[in-house]
């Protein structure tokens, strides 16, 4: 299983990709919704809020297998 900061990079090459734009952890956070001083403690202490990031798989399409596991 993906570490916290393992997910944000994977979220963050999805929300990019074909983009030339950098996705910041600020726009991760707020599509999380997620305050982003919280956000900020759980990527420093490495720990995953699930519950966010189901929701956020099931409004985006995203496999929740390719987002917690390594390929």
């Amino acid at each position: 299983m993906r570490s916290f900061k393992e997910i944000i990079i994977e979220l963050k090459c999805f929300l990019a990709a074909g983009k030339t734009i950098k996705i910041l952890d600020k726009d991760i956070a707020t599509l999380l919704e997620i305050n982003q001083a919280r956000f900020a403690t759980l990527k420093k202490r490495d720990v995953t809020p699930y519950e966010e990031l189901i929701i956020f798989c099931k409004s985006y399409k995203f496999s929740s297998d390719r987002l917690f596991f390594k390929s």
